[in-house]
């Protein structure tokens, strides 16, 4: 069994975020999304591992995940360059997938609970695919599957009309047969291969399809709400084992780095994740806040917000359910509240 993470795309919809490199390495809980979906794939077994890169930065991708032997895996690198579709992406694999059961799994999807033993389960299963659902408030946004008499019968692309609410999330388990499958599908009027197309195909043509429910929550990060969404709850189901250290004995989901310097008149509220070398002073922290190495933050309140590395913020205000990237700085101003959403390099003077 192999796994597959697609590291492509331009995250359009996250605007100065992605100026800078893949969306997939945006942080989460100090974490690259993608890194959610990598320790995954090692929790369900998988020890050999393609990355799917696109032309936003792929070097960056290469210089965080090596080889994969730090994260005890073999990585191989495919170039997809320009997005042409999950089908696409998945085509370039061939060589890399061979005669292996695979699953490709989206690298801006966060699924809390993992795989758990569904990987297990489609090994020992008849079925030649699998796909995973999950209830959705607005189906017109997601590949929806619908049924008949309870038994999968066709996945529509974004339907406007449907009476299934189970979206076809980012992960799918498959065999060798998608490629001769994806070698004769159309782009779409977007001008991708669409998965979707390639699981409407491979029903018609009478491929036995299994699905699993998704229990918990599920993620598709592709919009900056959505990425504080996910904070927030993987914030707020940290496992308190992992706790570090904390600013109180009566504390805990805080996670703290190490060589962190706290000053007495800061209030931490949990849940926090602070990395290494962090500096605060006369301010009030959570909840649902990650702040990265290297940051120093002074008399600002914040909450429910990304805080990325080796920031400086010096603002008596309130941040809230903003994103703030790597090296940015907000110095004083007078005035209400105010949100953020700052790529990069990014210098605020209020």
């Amino acid at each position: 069994m192999k796994g597959i993470i697609l590291h492509g795309g331009y995250g359009t919809r996250l605007g100065p975020l992605t100026f800078s490199g893949p969306k997939q390495l945006l942080p989460i809980a100090n974490k690259p999304m993608s890194q959610y979906a990598l320790e995954d794939l090692i929790k369900s077994g998988i020890s050999e591992i393609a990355i799917v890169l696109g032309d936003i930065y792929p070097q960056r991708v290469r210089d965080y995940y090596g080889d994969g032997k730090i994260f005890g895996v073999k990585i191989t690198y495919v170039y997809q360059e320009k997005p042409k579709g999950i089908s696409h992406a998945i085509g370039l694999c061939k060589d890399f997938i061979g005669d292996d059961k695979f699953v490709v799994y989206l690298g801006d999807n966060v699924l809390r609970k993992g795989l758990g033993n569904l990987t297990k389960k489609f090994i020992e299963s008849k079925n030649e695919f699998m796909i995973l659902l999950s209830q959705v408030d607005d189906p017109s946004r997601f590949g929806i599957a619908e049924f008949e008499n309870e038994i999968l019968s066709k996945i529509v692309e974004k339907p406007k009309n449907t009476k299934s609410n189970l979206a076809v999330i980012g992960i799918y388990f498959l065999n060798p047969k998608i490629f001769s499958i994806i070698e004769k599908l159309k782009p779409s009027s977007r001008g991708e291969l669409e998965i979707t197309d390639a699981l409407h195909i491979a029903l018609k043509n009478n491929v036995s399809i299994g699905y699993e429910k998704v229990t918990g929550w599920w993620k598709d990060t592709g919009t900056p709400e959505d990425i504080l969404d996910a904070h927030r709850l993987i914030l707020e189901t940290l496992d308190t084992n992992e706790l570090i250290s904390t600013t109180s004995p009566n504390s805990n989901k805080i996670i703290m780095g190490k060589n962190c310097v706290i000053s007495s008149d800061t209030k931490i509220i949990s849940p926090v994740i602070l990395g290494d070398n962090c500096k605060i002073s006369s301010a009030q922290i959570g909840p649902n806040v990650t702040i990265g190495s290297n940051s120093k933050i002074s008399n600002a309140k914040i909450i429910n917000s990304i805080i990325m590395e080796n920031c400086i913020i010096s603002i008596s205000k309130h941040i809230s359910s903003s994103i703030i990237s790597n090296n940015s700085e907000i110095i004083q101003s007078n005035s209400l509240d105010q949100e953020f959403l700052i790529g990069e390099k990014s210098k605020i003077n209020l």
